[in-house]
């Protein structure tokens, strides 16, 4: 029977049955969106429903605005991009549709992905499904809000620094930060080339395996993709986590608020209750990875934004908004001559040891087990002004950017705030290329919690 709430594998088994049509699936859908998106907030390109060209076997996608998609506008969520419409769809938008993901409408994000609330958005304000007065975590704002709001049952989404991983837990959804490369980045626009990580959020952990079996793969059309051949994500997913270590890296757990270590502790126990052995490990090089971050990272956007002239495509540099002009400016100077060394430099080499200790800490345990976030969803309005406050957001998810490895986040229980439950999210890190296993150990956390089950009330 259809509900608000479908997950992927609800639909496929519906679809195999007969039980509904694709047209069904839609409706529902587009009456989700017609009752809540006036406060949600999450579209900023909504297809006509009437427009669609469904198969028998069709799904719902939104996809991150800054995916291109054919004929559809595409902004980047900026003033300098609207009016773009691309000639072609993103390596991954197309294998999705191949495989009867139809598009319904483009998703607000920080303009240019360059945030951690989506209040950098040229175009609006995504509000957080669970609290209307809350962000739902950015720069992937709008994708996470859609699917938690049973908009569309997946959304593409990119983590440059956290921005999967944090609106995935502030919004009781899954996201995956997939190893650097196992997904191909053509056609989607660049932020720091040497973080980008393409991937999506889904509701469940199924969904989410099920997703990246899809999208994951050598793209000759982009050359940092790997050649890796694509696991079968889902084949051990009810394998269970019998026996595999699990570590805590005691840095990451270093002034959290209590209310947060609590809750992170109680998904540890539960995952001993499950069989698994939990270490305690060092990842030492932690507290230059946010320094290292935002040296490297505007870096890399002053150069990928210099293409955008106002001459080939787009507006004039004028139409820039304020963090993206702070952000070329800081990755000019670090640039610029006398500064290369002192800084972008340096911050390769902590690069260097940050992805040493993952290294080393993988020889001794399976997976590292952290919170996503060292807070909870942030009031609206309530940090934005205060750049340094912004940027710590991604203090735990940004060292994983930097080593390239990959990162689930998956529910991990509420917490009262203000007469509110909101979301709070773990984050499994494993080692290069090894999603399966963190699949494996989602599913697990996810079948024993069965979070995903608590809606909001919207």
């Amino acid at each position: 029977m259809l509900n608000s709430f479908l997950t992927i594998k609800d639909i496929l088994a519906g679809y195999k049955r007969r039980e509904f049509s694709s047209k069904e699936v839609f409706d529902l859908c587009y009456k989700n969106i017609s009752k809540s998106e006036g406060r949600i907030g999450a579209f900023v390109t909504l297809l006509d429903r009437e427009g669609l060209k469904l198969s028998r076997n069709s799904i719902p996608v939104g996809h991150k605005d800054i995916f291109s998609t054919k004929n559809i506008e595409t902004t980047a969520s900026s003033n300098i991009l609207k009016g773009y419409k691309p000639p072609y769809d993103a390596s991954t938008v197309k294998r999705l549709s191949d495989k009867n993901f139809v598009c319904i409408g483009k998703l607000n994000c920080d303009a240019f992905a360059h945030g951690a609330t989506g209040e950098n958005s040229d175009m609006k304000v995504t509000k957080n499904p669970y609290d209307l007065t809350r962000t739902p975590g950015g720069s992937s704002c709008g994708p996470a809000a859609a699917v938690a709001s049973g908009f569309v049952l997946m959304a593409t989404a990119t983590d440059t620094g956290g921005s999967i991983r944090l609106p995935s837990s502030f919004t009781n959804t899954v996201g995956i930060k997939p190893t650097y490369g196992r997904v191909s980045r053509y056609g989607v626009i660049a932020m720091t080339s040497s973080t980008d990580s393409i991937g999506h959020i889904t509701r469940t952990v199924w969904d989410n395996a099920y997703v990246l079996g899809i999208t994951a793969g050598f793209d000759p059309k982009d050359a940092t993709s790997s050649h890796r051949e694509v696991d079968d994500y889902l084949d051990t997913i009810e394998q269970g986590i019998l026996g595999l270590k699990v570590g805590v890296p005691r840095e990451y757990l270093e002034n959290i608020p209590a209310n947060i270590k609590d809750r992170f502790y109680e998904s540890i126990k539960l995952l001993e209750g499950l069989g698994a052995k939990v270490v305690d490990v060092s990842l030492p090089s932690t507290k230059y990875a946010i320094n290292a971050y935002y040296i490297i990272t505007p870096s890399e956007i002053s150069s990928n934004l210099a293409r955008f002239d106002g001459i080939r495509f787009g507006g004039t540099r004028n139409k820039f908004g304020g963090e993206a002009k702070r952000r070329i400016m800081m990755g000019t100077f670090s640039l610029s001559a006398g500064y290369y060394d002192e800084y972008y430099l340096k911050a390769q080499k902590a690069r260097t040891l940050i992805i040493e200790d993952f290294k080393n800490a993988f020889e001794k345990v399976d997976v590292l087990v952290t919170p996503v976030s060292p807070i909870l969803p942030p009031k609206l309005n309530s940090i934005i002004k205060d750049t340094l406050k912004t940027y710590m957001m991604d203090v735990l998810t940004v060292p994983v950017s930097i080593a390239g490895v990959p990162s689930l986040s998956v529910p991990g229980g509420f917490i009262d705030d203000e007469g509110k439950k909101l979301p709070f999210g773990i984050q499994l890190i494993g080692n290069y290329f090894n999603e399966k296993l963190l699949y494996r150990i989602g599913y697990a956390l996810e079948q024993e919690t069965r979070y995903y089950e608590t809606t909001p009330a919207i």
